[in-house]
């Protein structure tokens, strides 16, 4: 059992919180259960993987998985994992995972119908609910750019609950290029942005075709060589007194709207 917070192996997993050691290793932290049960569907993506007692015993089925895919359980304490989580409360596991993201040409040549490009978005919550709402929606793949937060930051991959391992994952692309690349493979590129067209307005046909829907920084929005290189600009109504909507709700209903047409034809 690993016993001392400062010991040299905990030190070392515990940098995966930060950015950096992130990119240099290929490696990311995955916390707690629901994290695991996800990551276990996926063959030889754990790396390592630390739990206390107390989590063994409470989740015996995961551990058992676990140990039929001869995965070995490092037993840690309370400080130990609290080390390596940066959370306030640690769920009593911590998983060290490869990293799953792939290629935009690799997600192109699958002949994707709705994809979710998030441009400059920089919360890690918004990120993370985004990529939830477009595995909810059965998007083929979402996509990071470059200025973006990181998608193996833990608060993202916390708030995706489990939705970064059911789809494809693009990162670090430059916001011109994914649009021109795009367009290259016969996908229409949306702006969510509060200015456009309205989506009540739009023809059921629109909707139906594949989509890119592209969707900007929280603070303020799109660059302007983004807006005049999409397609169309379409907005979310607002019916109520509200100003606006927040990112990942707006994102949510545009996803829904055009997983809505395609899959029922209307």
């Amino acid at each position: 059992m690993l016993t001392d917070p400062k010991a040299a192996k905990v030190r070392g997993v515990a940098k995966l919180t930060k950015k950096d050691a992130r990119s240099s290793t290929g490696l990311f932290l995955l916390e707690g259960p629901q994290g695991l049960k996800e990551a276990l569907e996926r063959p030889r993506l754990i790396v390592e993987l630390y739990a206390t007692e107390e989590a063994v015993s409470r989740y015996p089925e995961l551990f058992d998985r676990a140990e039929s895919k001869r995965i070995q359980v490092q037993l840690v304490t309370e400080p130990v994992l609290k080390a390596l989580s940066d959370t306030t409360t640690p769920q009593g596991v911590v998983a060290v995972c490869e990293q799953l993201d792939v290629s935009l040409d690799d997600v192109l040549e699958s002949k994707p119908t709705l994809i979710a490009f998030l441009a400059n978005i920089r919360d890690p919550g918004n990120a993370g609910t985004v990529l939830r709402a477009a595995d909810a929606a059965g998007a083929d793949a979402v996509i990071f750019s470059s200025n973006s937060v990181d998608v193996y930051n833990p608060k993202v991959v916390r708030s995706t609950t489990g939705s970064i391992f059911h789809l494809p994952i693009v990162i670090d692309i430059d916001i011109e290029t994914a649009i021109d690349k795009f367009k290259a493979a016969g996908i229409q590129v949306f702006a969510a942005n509060g200015g456009g067209e309205q989506i009540p307005d739009l023809k059921p046909e629109v909707l139906q075709a594949p989509t890119a829907w592209v969707f900007g920084n929280e603070a303020w929005g799109f660059e302007q060589s983004t807006l005049e290189q999409v397609d169309r600009e379409v907005a979310v109504p607002l019916y109520g007194a509200a100003e606006s909507l927040n990112l990942a709700t707006a994102a949510s209903i545009c996803l829904y709207a055009s997983a809505f047409a395609q899959n029922t034809g209307a």
